[in-house]
Parts: structure tokens; C-alpha cells; sequence
């Protein structure tokens, strides 16, 4: 292929026009010839030390006052001085416009390379992907965040620092059981509850016989049937089971004061927000990692990189997307780039170029000769689990060497439970999908019961899944978390999701933890 003779930069320095000419070329190749579909983009160059700080403040621009920022950041920036640990090239804000922000430090084809992966790959998804179009908002989130910050600090003057921080603890403890993770149905308006309560007082007049009060009455039912029928009301007026532990305690909590419930509701925002990255890392990362490899390829073929530049740009994609052997001191599991990376380079080959097994396990999709528009509809339909289940080919466990080990607790030794064979490959798919399913790992806690007009007392159900448990010192203490929330006694029953057998028993009093085992 012909190269063309102008370079976009000639070095590893930078100014902002060299910026803008490097940018324009990959917008380019992105959207004109890849066809990704993206945001506005803001690209902000900051220091190591704004990089430190954005950090210590989970990644966002705007952010509140919380200690635990603080102690990140003393963390983070002790490893980074003393040379432990680097900080990353580049810093994504799913937000419309699309927040970039490139280290200064960052030589010039090393900003090339990252506004590549971030402004397009990361943006493009964040834009696309199912899971971000139903349950963020990427053009309030700047808006919502700068209230906060500005609300919270309102609080802190008017409430003092020691109550908002007491607050924003609790509600810290709790993030994580603080997302919705199915759609709520729509609530009724007032006319049509009203509506229904009046269809149903006459359904009952209609349906009711005077013949029924000559029955005799059995002793004690009478008042079983009622308590009952009164604890059903209770949990479908209060929509129990509720699993947003968050959003039940500021829609219902007795003690907490108007500003107090808005913190809540700030918090558990935030929690919705990332509520998708934790779902869709192999894939973002894949996404993004492939967008910036093919765009610097390209770029390099039009003779707008030279290969000194190629060079030091394929030397940090190889580190990104390294995976370290299982006996390799560094391996910490799979890494998501690496993973991510070779699925999306092995649909391409399916897509282009498929082998005979490919078209037995991929008859959609094996030699359709669109690869960009295959990839799009996927980065576009799925999260981590069903990508890896649709599209994990034998070709690529083989190459991962992957297989899948049984090892049950009353087992004395490690199984072997599926190799490379036409059974195996579906089993370790399967296994490996299951791995990413957020549900097999998030302990499912739900609110299944109160009585508002009498004890108050909170009940929480856990249901246990593959007998394990929560451990205990972490569950008492944000027992003791909810406990603050909610201001009355709370028990937790541990419930064995298979057999429905309890488990444990604990309960929250003024004076601590109580438990009991079954």
C-alpha cells in the first residue's frame, strides 16, 4: 500500500495543534470508515496530580467531599511516588459531551493512542450499549453531579460536618446494595388508585353473602387470617420484596430529615451510574482496545505514523493486553483487555476469513465479510456474560488454554471437569460466562418485611447462593450502618437458596449484633 508522505507528528512532543491534527485524522478513520457512533467529544489534558485526584474521586469531574476521597489519594499518590504504581494514559467520562483527559506527561503518539481507545472506542460504547442507554443518563450526569457537590456542601454549613458524614458513611456501606437491578413498574397516578380501590369495594359488595357469618368460627383463626392478610397489605402497599436497600430506606425511613433522604438519593444515583461498567468491562475495554489497534494500523498504512512512532505504540498495546501464565507471579485471573481484545480480533477472523469449525458453531455470522457491522450489533446487545457465551469460539479457548476445573468444599481434590472436546468447549464457555454474571457474586439482600404501625422492626432476607455466606465482621457492620438509616431494630435471616433451609439468624439492637445459627 501506498504511504503518504506526511506525518502527523514527527516527535514525542506535543502542543494542541498537533493535538487537533492527530484527532481529526482518527475521527476520520473512527466514524468515516469504521462507522462508530459517538458523543460530542471534550478532550482536557491534566497533571499526575489531577490524574491522582479524579482517582480518589471514582473518576468523576465533579465530585462531593467525602474523608474517604482523601484517603484514597494519600494511598494512591504515596505508590505512584515511590514509583509501585503508574497511573493510567487517560481518564473516560460517560457523560454527553464525552469527557477525555490525557496525561501531560503522555508522549505525543501515546496521546494519539488514547484518544483512539477513549475518545472513540470508550465513546462509541458508552453511547451504544444497551445497558448504558437504559440506565444512565449521559447528558444530566455533569449537571446532577454539580448539584450534589454544591448540595452536600450546603448540608455540611447548615447540619455541620460530623452529621453529613455520618450520613454519607452509612450510605457509602450500603452503594453496593443500592442499585436497581431490574426496571420498576410504572407507578400508578393517584386517579388510578383511586380507581382500583373503588373497583375492588365493589367487586366485594357484589361477591359478598350474608350466609357466611352463620358459619362457625375455628379459635385463633380468625386472627391468623387477619394478621396475614394484614402483612400482605403491608408488603404490597410498601412493595416489599424491595432488593435497592438504598431506596427503601429513603422513601420510608422514619427518622431521617428531608436533607438526609436527598443525600441518600445522591448516593444511590451514583451507585445506578456504574451500576453497567461493572457488567460490561471485558467488553469495553475489548471494544475500545480493538478500536484504537485498527485506527493506528490504519493511520500507520496511510503514512500518517511513522514507524519509529508504530514502534513505541505497539510496545504499549503488547503490555495492555499481556496475560500473564496461571503460574506467572503477576496473573490475577484474565485480563479484561486481553480477553476483551482477542474476542473482538476473532470475530473479525470469523467474519472474514472462518475455518470449518467456525461455521458449525457460528452459522450467523461466519463468512458474512461485515465484521465492523457484526462487532457494532454486539458492543450494541450484550454485556460481558452473554458476549462470552454467544462468542467465545473453541479456536479461542484453545488458544487461552482454557478448561474448567470442578473443586466443591467436601471434596478432597480438584476435577477436571471439561477439556478441549465438542462438549468441553460449550461447558467452559458456559463456565467462564457464568463468572461474569454479577448476580452469581452480589449477595442478594432484600427487605421483605415491616411493620411501620407497630414494632418497626426491619427484616431482611439473604438468600444464600452455593452455601456461601457473608462474612461476618463486614455484615454486622453494615447492619450497624442500616441500623443508623433506619433508627428501630433489624434482623437478617440467611435463607439457603436451593433448599430454602435457614441458615443464620442475626438481628441489630442499641446495643449491637445478635445472633443465633439454625
Amino acid at each position: 500500500m501506498a504511504r503518504d508522505a506526511t506525518l502527523l507528528f514527527e516527535s514525542s512532543e506535543w502542543n494542541f495543534a498537533t493535538l487537533s491534527r492527530a484527532y481529526d485524522a482518527i475521527e476520520e478513520i473512527a466514524v468515516g470508515e469504521l462507522g462508530l457512533d459517538i458523543y460530542p467529544n471534550q478532550i482536557e489534558v491534566i497533571s499526575s496530580e489531577q490524574m491522582l485526584d479524579a482517582y480518589s474521586s471514582i473518576g468523576m469531574p465533579l465530585m462531593y467531599q467525602h474523608w474517604s476521597f482523601g484517603k484514597r489519594f494519600a494511598f494512591e499518590s504515596h505508590l505512584y511516588r515511590k514509583g509501585m504504581r503508574g497511573l493510567a494514559y487517560e481518564l473516560v467520562i460517560n457523560s454527553n459531551p464525552c469527557i477525555t483527559y490525557l496525561m501531560e506527561e503522555n508522549t505525543m503518539p501515546m496521546q494519539a493512542l488514547v484518544t483512539a481507545h477513549a475518545a472513540f472506542g470508550h465513546n462509541h460504547f458508552f453511547k451504544n450499549n444497551y445497558l448504558f442507554r437504559q440506565w444512565t443518563d449521559a447528558g444530566a450526569i455533569l449537571g446532577y453531579m454539580d448539584f450534589a457537590k454544591k448540595y452536600i456542601a450546603k448540608c455540611e454549613e447548615r447540619h455541620g460536618l460530623a452529621a453529613v458524614e455520618g450520613i454519607l458513611d452509612s450510605a457509602h456501606a450500603l452503594m453496593d446494595q443500592g442499585v436497581f437491578h431490574y426496571r420498576r413498574p410504572p407507578r400508578l397516578s393517584p386517579a388510578k388508585v383511586t380507581e382500583r380501590a373503588r373497583e375492588r369495594l365493589e367487586y366485594e359488595e357484589q361477591a359478598y353473602s350474608d350466609l357466611w357469618r352463620t358459619l362457625p368460627a375455628t379459635a385463633g383463626a380468625a386472627d391468623v387470617e387477619e394478621a396475614e392478610q394484614e402483612a400482605m397489605e403491608r408488603r404490597k402497599a410498601l412493595h416489599l420484596p424491595e432488593e435497592n436497600l438504598l431506596y427503601f430506606l429513603e422513601k420510608n425511613s422514619l427518622i431521617l430529615e428531608p436533607w438526609q433522604r436527598e443525600i441518600l438519593r445522591i448516593v444511590r444515583v451514583i451507585a445506578q451510574y456504574f451500576y453497567p461498567q461493572g457488567q460490561t468491562k471485558v467488553m469495553n475495554e475489548g471494544c475500545a482496545t480493538f478500536v484504537h489497534y485498527t485506527i493506528l494500523n490504519r493511520l500507520f498504512d496511510k503514512g500518517q505514523i511513522s514507524e519509529g512512532a508504530m514502534l513505541e505504540l505497539l510496545a504499549s498495546h503488547a503490555n495492555v493486553v499481556f496475560q500473564p501464565s496461571f503460574n506467572d507471579p503477576r496473573f490475577s485471573g484474565l485480563n479484561p483487555y486481553a480477553l476483551g481484545f482477542a474476542m473482538m480480533q476473532d470475530i473479525e477472523r470469523i467474519c472474514m476469513a472462518p475455518t470449518a469449525e467456525d461455521r458449525d458453531w457460528f452459522p450467523d455470522i461466519a463468512g458474512n465479510g461485515d465484521a465492523m457491522r457484526t462487532l457494532i450489533d454486539a458492543w450494541e446487545n450484550h454485556r460481558d456474560e452473554s458476549f462470552i457465551l454467544q462468542y467465545l469460539s473453541p479456536a479461542l479457548i484453545r488458544r487461552f488454554r482454557l478448561f474448567h476445573l470442578s473443586d466443591r468444599a467436601t471434596d478432597r481434590f480438584c476435577e477436571v471437569a471439561s477439556i478441549h472436546d465438542e462438549r468441553g468447549y460449550s461447558a467452559v464457555r458456559s463456565a467462564l460466562a457464568r463468572s461474569y454474571d454479577p448476580g452469581a457474586h452480589r449477595p442478594d439482600i432484600q427487605v421483605v418485611d415491616v411493620d411501620l404501625l407497630g414494632d418497626r422492626r426491619l427484616r431482611l432476607q439473604h438468600w444464600v447462593k452455593n452455601g456461601i455466606l457473608l462474612e461476618e465482621g463486614e455484615r454486622d457492620a453494615t447492619l450497624g450502618h442500616i441500623r443508623r438509616l433506619w433508627g428501630y431494630d433489624l434482623s437478617l435471616t440467611g435463607i439457603d437458596a436451593s433448599s430454602g433451609a435457614v441458615l443464620y439468624e442475626c438481628s441489630s439492637t442499641d446495643s449491637g449484633v445478635v445472633r443465633s445459627a439454625s
